[in-house]
């Protein structure tokens, strides 16, 4: 397709797309200019232009439009799509550019975050060091490595690996937490990592300059590589890759220039690097391991004579780590204890420590949590069971006697965890709700049952009131840059803000957060890193709630933390049994089923607009959003997102963004193409949008408001970390709603699309939605035959290790 996808799934495990996962020229020919296309990018794959623009038609209203969605809507003949699977996890790729050590100025919200979140990742691999001993790099394996590595190659030479190779110390003890925040004394401030030392930068620059690279790279590689980055970037080229952005045929260009003849594929030193590279490219797409076949499949495409040595090689200098997992058959009964050492099938995976340690450290937490006997499970929680009723009253008996729990349903849904909430808190527990973005904070504050426990049970429908209508989309009054509530009212905060310590809870003396119940909304949306720190920060005997459309698309980041636990079925399964309402509900009801079935739409809630192209695509976009929607529904244009399958292309967010903005809000862009009322998408951290709306730029950089708060920007952060925002990908609108969406899809982006994509992408409509409709069949068959594109994660295996299934 000519979009440029938001994924890079695409590209992942086994199959490592080498066309990269950011934009930039051809990489250099054989003994070339290394720096030929080396220019680092921020806007996601690399995809081709789209077709050529055409004149547009009419409005909602019009005459040429169709209601209702159906199987033969704006369909043609059976041909093929091709549609491939998986919307992926890449938008973390298209987070802050520039976090590396040549920033300097005032710490930001995002640093002060990142720097945070960095503080508790330390304490979870400081924890796990307990459990085994790094590997020096540069020296041999020993102990329990040089056991996992002959495992490995036991395996690959079909013999028997020693069962007791890959069998688990017990968890070690938790341990208080340096530093404990304790309320109301604020939280720590974070520390930011010091710059790389103008004189390391200034070596890094030279060697770039002798290899042909861009000098522009050197404050990247020297805080990549550290102290002495210029003799090791000079002793080892192919350490570029460690610079984002840098392709491997970019790298190879480089090391050419810098060692000549010497240089040659068969090289030990871009084996390892290439190995590494690809685990990175993985965990982009996804992925917190690959399989050992793939990886080395993915190597020999890249030119490494002998994969399976580049991998014993990455193993021996601690670079990656290897695993065995056993392999469990659905419905296969369990082994019987016959006094004999049975052999089970087992899959080698290779991954990266940070990965490994995040998902070992999580399934550790969960198991506590799962295997613990929650304390308190008396009269606090009889008062919270029986002053509920339906679902919510289930999930609460739930919750009063197990640790974990999880709750599934649609965003109809959410009235239930909202309801257990309320009652909770009344009941006098320290209870509390995580949402992943101010938008869904506002929307679960707006149901009734977060005011009074019981009130709209019956139809899950957030507050009638204009005011809490308002909230619900996290926009009162039409103003999508001002929160709909103060964080931390009614007991709901954000994800981030919980982590980061703005929010929510102190923690005690242990550095565990103080709260006896925490519901983690939109729980699809963790990834292993983010989980394993909200779970590491709960302390023994707290109840964990993950709540969540199991529908939608999955994390940006790395894993599939909620698949996974469902899949595992190591704690209660609370489903909700209340539907989403009206014609958009049923709408997407079907879809999560795989049908794409023909809905009434009396009131214009789903309007179809055929169109012929891209040129086209764009052109009745922009009608929607400034004139149909707002004259014949009554949503204005600042309450309308677009929803488009990329970035890229002909109708990608930049064509549809540019637009938007010259109808919506025209001006010079004078400060990186943005003026003062430009609607925008900020990523503070990879992975994560928020909305917002510039207010000016002065020297300090860009002053935005995004949920009611200010942020500044610094310049040099501008282009990689701020998006225009009337449109935005299905990974950037996931966890909010707006009162309408207009969906695109373009004729070239038929194999971006998935069931998830187009589940999550028509669910962001509460009121309206529109669909400018290009792809033919391509639409109902991927709704039926394309699921999610599957993760490598190691989480179920963990847990079947340490938790009985319930």
């Amino acid at each position: 397709m000519s979009t440029e996808p938001e994924t890079t799934e695409e590209a992942g495990p086994g199959t490592p797309d080498t066309r990269g996962t950011r934009e930039g020229g051809a990489g250099t020919s054989a003994g070339g200019n290394a720096g030929a296309g080396m220019e680092r990018r921020t806007e996601g794959s690399v995809a081709g232009e789209g077709t050529e623009a055409a004149a547009g038609a009419e409005a909602v209203d019009g005459a040429e439009e169709t209601e209702g969605v159906g199987a033969a809507e704006g369909v043609g003949a059976d041909e093929d799509a091709g549609a491939s699977g998986g919307d992926g996890s890449s938008e973390g790729a298209e987070g802050v550019a520039g976090e590396g050590a040549g920033d300097a100025g005032a710490l930001s919200e995002a640093e002060a975050e990142l720097a945070a979140q960095r503080i508790e990742r330390e304490r979870i691999e400081r924890r796990k060091a307990e459990k085994k001993a790094p590997i020096a790099s540069g020296t041999k394996l020993s102990g329990k490595a040089a056991d996992l590595l002959a495992a490995v190659r036991a395996v690959e030479s079909g013999e028997k690996p020693v069962a007791t190779v890959f069998t688990e110390p017990a968890p070690a003890p938790r341990r208080p937490a340096p530093e404990p925040v304790r309320r109301p004394q604020p939280a720590p401030a974070p520390v930011t990592p010091a710059a790389p030392a103008p004189e390391t930068v200034d070596a890094v620059r030279r060697v770039l300059a002798e290899g042909g690279a861009p000098d522009t790279l050197a404050p990247q590689a020297a805080a990549a590589l550290g102290e002495g980055a210029g003799s090791t970037l000079r002793e080892d080229p192919w350490q570029l890759l460690r610079v984002g952005g840098v392709r491997p045929e970019q790298a190879d260009g480089f090391a050419r220039a810098l060692l000549g003849p010497d240089c040659g594929p068969d090289d030990a030193r871009r084996g390892r690097a290439l190995t590494v590279w690809l685990l990175e490219q993985a965990a982009v797409a996804g992925h917190t391991a690959l399989e050992l076949p793939a990886l080395t499949a993915a190597l020999g495409r890249q030119g490494v004579p002998d994969p399976d040595a580049a991998v014993q090689d990455a193993l021996a200098e601690g670079e990656a780590l290897v695993f065995q997992d056993a392999l469990e058959e659905p419905g296969a009964p369990a082994p019987q204890d016959t006094g004999e050492e049975q052999e089970r099938p087992v899959r080698v995976l290779v991954g990266l420590e940070r990965y490994a340690l995040a998902e070992e450290s999580l399934a550790d937490g969960l198991a506590r949590l799962a295997n613990s006997v929650p304390e308190g499970a008396g009269r606090a929680w009889e008062t919270v069971a029986a002053g509920l009723s339906g679902g919510a009253a289930e999930l609460a008996r739930a919750v009063a006697g197990h640790g974990l729990v999880l709750h599934t349903g649609g965003e109809a849904a959410r009235a239930e965890p909202a309801a257990l909430l309320a009652a909770a808190r009344a009941a006098g527990l320290r209870a509390y709700a995580a949402c992943h973005t101010p938008n869904g904070r506002g929307r679960l504050t707006a149901y009734p049952e977060a005011a009074s426990g019981r009130e709209g049970e019956a139809t899950g429908r957030p507050a009638a009131d204009p005011a809490r209508q308002g909230e619900a989309t996290g926009r009162p009054g039409g103003h999508p840059d001002r929160p709909a509530v103060e964080p931390g009212a009614h007991g709901v905060v954000t994800v981030s803000g919980l982590l980061a310590g703005a929010e929510g809870p102190g923690r005690d003396a242990d550095g565990a957060l103080e709260v006896d119940l925490l519901i983690v909304l939109d729980a699809p949306q963790l990834d292993v890193e983010g989980a394993a720190m909200l779970v590491e920060s709960l302390p023994d005997g707290a109840r964990l709630v993950l709540s969540g459309d199991p529908g939608v698309l999955w994390s940006a980041g790395p894993g599939r933390v909620f698949a996974d636990l469902l899949a595992a079925r190591v704690c209660p399964q609370a489903v909700s049994r209340v539907p989403d309402p009206g014609p958009l509900g049923e709408l997407v009801s079907g879809i999560g089923v795989g049908e794409l079935n023909q809905v009434a739409a009396p009131g214009k809630e789903i309007v179809i607009v055929p169109v012929r192209d891209a040129g086209e695509a764009v052109h009745r976009t922009v009608q929607l959003v400034v004139d149909s929607v707002p004259r014949a529904i009554g949503v204005p244009a600042d309450q309308t997102v677009v929803i488009t399958p990329g970035h890229g292309g002909a109708a990608g967010t930049r064509a549809l963004n540019s637009a938007l903005k010259q109808r919506l809000n025209p001006g010079p862009g004078r400060f990186g193409g943005f003026d003062p009322g430009d609607r925008i998408a900020y990523s503070p951290a990879p992975g994560r949008t928020v909305p917002g709306v510039v207010v000016k730029a002065d020297a300090d950089g860009l002053h935005l408001s995004c949920a009611g708060a200010p942020v500044v920007v610094p310049r040099e952060r501008v282009e990689g970390s701020v998006r225009h925002g009337w449109a935005l990908t299905a990974h950037q609108a996931v966890g909010a709603r707006w009162p309408a969406a207009v969906v695109v899809l373009p004729g070239d982006a038929a194999q971006a699309l998935s069931r998830p994509w187009v589940y999550t992408a028509f669910g962001r409509a509460e009121r309206h939605l529109s669909v400018v409709h290009g792809v033919e069949q391509a639409l109902p068959r991927a709704v039926a035959e394309v699921p999610a594109k599957p993760r490598t994660t190691r989480l179920g295996t963990l847990l079947r290790t340490q938790v009985p299934a319930s």
